[in-house]
């Protein structure tokens, strides 16, 4: 018999599913939850120290003798502290200790709640992680619940073995186990290059059964010849999707920009459906596009295995089955030269995907930020350098599409902040004497102002800002565009100019308004033998930006048979019905 915590629950089944059988368990009253479920499974071997300090210390003998991970579990409080002395030594001997403490409700530390002391993280340094797990009511604490729990185990062992801890907050707890059956969590099993021959033949073997294999490429600021070539060979073998942001910077011209097929203003949930993958491979970092959200809706029902140099736990898809700590290039090798094994696969969904993809289309646009992009982009020079300021910039130059993937990307997305777009850029155009280019908004501008005067700029910088009068996402954004008083201080609207400044740190200024001819001023632009770098100020509104931007993405919106219905049912209903009317239909559709 079981507790119905289920984050209890998690952690016996991820011991299990890990074959951590040795238990030494202290009497208390907030750990008889987790007590009363494994004393009677068979599976576990328990022993009973009632001195906590003991049982930490005969739980470091087991471990140290059998070469494994063992678990020490207490009540709440100074019982904790007594662990304290014997988890020291078992950091210093790289002994496998998983130290449970058991906790009380969060919202009571420090009101005078009996038996209670701040325990996260109170074995500071002598634990390789500590973890404090939520208190599981929803959904998504099931699923932080359970990859903390995955992350605590394996830091047992991965870069150096020692001891963990793992805190269990309560609300309130049943003293009777009254489960017949322990729910499954999902385990995510490491690998690395010194794993057994058998364990990557395992993956060999499931890899194989797969027949909609995704590989998607984050962020990367520099990729390898060899890793090109790689990506490739790989998706020639299992006819898998590769899906590439430009920020990713790789080379491989099969692949497909998700950001516009998959933004979820183009593609619903429920339309996605029939895109699902069976399994997800991830190389680089950091993902803008829609496809993360889309696959996180669809949590549990494909594979994911994250390729993570560092060894860390990135579950970006709610999904992740298996670490890899090597390369991409290890990875994509071995996968590679085993695929003579697998024979020839179909590429029914490699098709599906593509033909999805090039269905999308850019209708005309009217003069605005997306028109300025549009046409800027057209004429991006090969092995150019291209920095993105944060947001508009990003999605919509991954919307209009480079002319090829020579022209290296970047931005800002692992922290994803305005404040040093301008001074990264430079940074990034000293390197080069190809033209580097930067389109960046007025607020990120105005921010990082103070970066021009950097005396390094070189002659072939250029910089396209375009100053809409404050910060044109949040007119983008549906929920916030219809607030009256959002300009006041959300999007920041402002009268100001760059002219004075950026013509007096030397730079060569182009304004542009709508009766000006842009491609001419682009000429200007991408004319190498300009002998100062070169600044335009692209003047629009935010209201007909955003406007032109929703247009890109309702012309090629994709819904289901019954959204649809839906939509046009709503849309009915707003002619001919009041608000609060409106609402009762929208719930009745729901």
């Amino acid at each position: 018999m079981y507790t119905s915590l289920e984050n209890y629950q998690i952690i016996i089944s991820l011991l299990k599913q890990n074959n951590i059988r040795h238990l030494v368990l202290s009497a208390g009253t907030r750990n008889i939850p987790f007590v009363q479920s494994v004393e009677n499974d068979p599976f576990f071997i328990c022993y009973s120290v009632v001195d906590e300090r003991s049982a930490a210390y005969m739980a470091l003998g087991l471990s140290l003798r059998l070469n494994e991970p063992v678990v020490i579990s207490c009540t709440s409080s100074t019982a904790t502290c007594n662990y304290f002395p014997a988890i020291a030594e078992a950091f210093h001997q790289k002994a496998q200790l998983i130290v449970l403490t058991s906790d009380r409700n969060p919202a009571l530390l420090g009101q005078r709640e009996d038996q209670m002391i701040n325990q996260v993280s109170m074995y500071g340094s002598f634990v390789k992680k500590s973890v404090n797990l939520p208190i599981v009511n929803t959904k998504e604490d099931f699923w932080f619940c359970e990859r903390l729990v995955n992350e605590a185990i394996m830091a047992t062992y991965i870069h150096g073995k020692g001891p963990v801890q793992i805190n269990i907050p309560m609300l309130s707890y049943s003293t009777r186990c009254t489960l017949q059956e322990c729910l499954t969590a999902r385990k995510i099993t490491y690998y690395n290059i010194e794993s057994s021959e058998e364990k990557w033949k395992e993956c060999v073997m499931t890899i194989c059964s797969k027949r909609r294999i995704m590989l998607i490429c984050g962020q990367m600021n520099k990729t390898s010849k060899k890793l090109n070539e790689l990506i490739k060979a790989f998706s020639s073998c299992y006819n898998a999707v590769v899906l590439a942001e430009y920020m990713a910077n790789i080379e491989y011209e099969e692949a497909i920009n998700p950001f516009l097929p998959f933004d979820t203003h183009v593609i619903s949930n429920n339309a996605f459906e029939q895109y699902v993958p069976d399994l997800v491979i991830s190389i680089g970092g950091n993902v803008m596009s829609g496809i993360k959200s889309l696959l996180r809706n669809k949590s549990g029902r494909f594979e994911h295995w994250g390729i993570e140099e560092s060894g860390d736990v990135v579950d970006m898809y709610k999904s992740q089955t298996k670490l890899f700590e090597c390369s991409p290039e290890y990875f994509l090798q071995y996968f590679i030269q085993s695929c003579a094994l697998n024979g020839k696969r179909d590429d029914k969904y490699l098709q599906l995907i593509r033909r999805y993809s090039v269905s999308v289309q850019i209708p005309a646009m009217h003069y605005s930020n997306n028109s300025a992009i549009s046409s800027f982009v057209k004429r991006m020079p090969d092995n150019s350098l291209l920095h993105l300021s944060i947001n508009n910039s990003i999605r919509l130059v991954n919307y209009f599409g480079l002319p090829n993937r020579s022209i290296k990307v970047y931005a800002n997305i692992g922290t994803h902040g305005i404040d040093g777009c301008l001074s990264s850029f430079i940074g990034q155009a000293i390197t080069t004497e190809n033209l580097s280019f930067l389109i960046i908004g007025d607020l990120s501008f105005f921010y990082d102002m103070g970066a021009m005067r950097i005396k390094h700029i070189p002659n072939t910088a250029r910089i396209l800002m375009i100053n809409n009068h404050g910060g044109g996402e949040f007119h983008y954004s549906t929920t916030l565009r219809n607030d009256p008083t959002m300009d006041l201080h959300t999007s920041a609207a402002h009268d100001n100019i760059a002219e004075g400044w950026v013509k007096s740190v030397g730079f060569e200024y182009i304004p542009v308004h709508e009766c000006d001819d842009y491609e001419k001023v682009l000429d200007v632009l991408f004319d190498v033998n300009r002998k100062r770098p070169v600044f335009i100020e692209f003047f629009s509104d935010m209201e007909k930006d955003a406007t032109t931007t929703h247009l890109i993405e309702n012309s090629n919106r994709m819904t289901s048979g019954k959204e649809k219905t839906k939509e046009k049912i709503t849309e009915m209903a707003h002619k001919i019905l009041n608000g609060e009317t409106i609402e009762k239909v929208k719930r009745l559709l729901r």
